[in-house]
């Protein structure tokens, strides 16, 4: 799962995914600005509607980090208790919160410079800046929603985070706290998913089916694909942490 994210600059967003971003103009809402939290305003990337949306038919859409359940009086819970910026794979299709959206294929892509996720191997939390080996954005996995405001009736889109299960990865299984009472191979550890070019026209526009192919485990992105920096310092860490202090030392 992920609880903070770095989205890419606009220039960079509007390059690598071919779309126009309307913001920080006159009359328009300012562009995201990094790292985004829970609730927070993002960006995505969505099917395009209308015949004047981009060429490749998609649109870009600043809205909240957080999907507002169908009945809710407010676009986010009165507590941080209750998240809803990370949906499972698993219950997607079963969870109020997120169902109609992926039912009806409301699927987006969601630009990230950078992801932060927990290490825990050293004893304490190491955080991990996840980007990309070629310095590209990720395109992360969601659904998207809109959510009329009842009083307002102020629309705002809103979007989660599509997880699944990362115990086989070589380099996502470092992540999270372990459950110490579990083992290796069923803690469960969750991972984003990213959507390789060549499948975004299938992500945002195939059938449910066609977008339930593209979120397997075997096509999380191999650990050559990530910037190893995070990784390697805390390996250079564990590793004095192993030899412990040196001889001589009272400390």
């Amino acid at each position: 799962m992920c609880n903070l994210y770095n989205v890419s600059p606009k220039e960079e967003v509007e390059r690598h995914f071919r779309v126009v971003v309307k913001a920080g103009g006159a009359g328009e809402e300012a562009y995201p600005q990094a790292p985004v939290g829970p609730f927070g305003r993002g960006l995505f990337i969505r099917a395009g509607s209308t015949a004047a949306s981009d060429e490749p038919g998609r649109e870009a859409v600043i809205g909240q980090w957080g999907m507002v359940p169908p009945r809710s009086k407010q676009p986010r819970p009165a507590g941080r208790a209750i998240l809803t910026n990370n949906a499972r794979i698993e219950s997607v299709a079963e969870r109020p919160t997120y169902r109609e959206a992926w039912l009806s294929g409301r699927r987006c892509l969601i630009p990230a410079q950078s992801y932060q996720e927990p290490n825990w191997e050293t004893g304490r939390n190491i955080w991990w800046p996840l980007r990309r080996a070629d310095g590209l954005p990720w395109a992360l996995a969601g659904i998207w929603s809109e959510w009329q405001h009842p009083e307002t009736g102020e629309l705002i889109p809103n979007y989660s985070m599509l997880t699944l299960n990362c115990d086989a990865h070589p380099l996502l299984n470092r992540l999270h706290k372990p459950d110490p009472a579990l083992p290796p191979d069923a803690q469960d550890k969750r991972a984003v998913m990213t959507i390789r070019p060549e499948d975004w026209q299938a992500w945002l526009r195939g059938s449910v089916s066609e977008a339930q192919a593209l979120l397997a485990a075997e096509r999380l992105p191999a650990p050559e694909a990530f910037d190893l920096g995070p990784a390697e310092q805390t390996d250079a860490l564990l590793a004095r942490l192993r030899q412990g202090p040196p001889q001589g030392s009272l400390f």
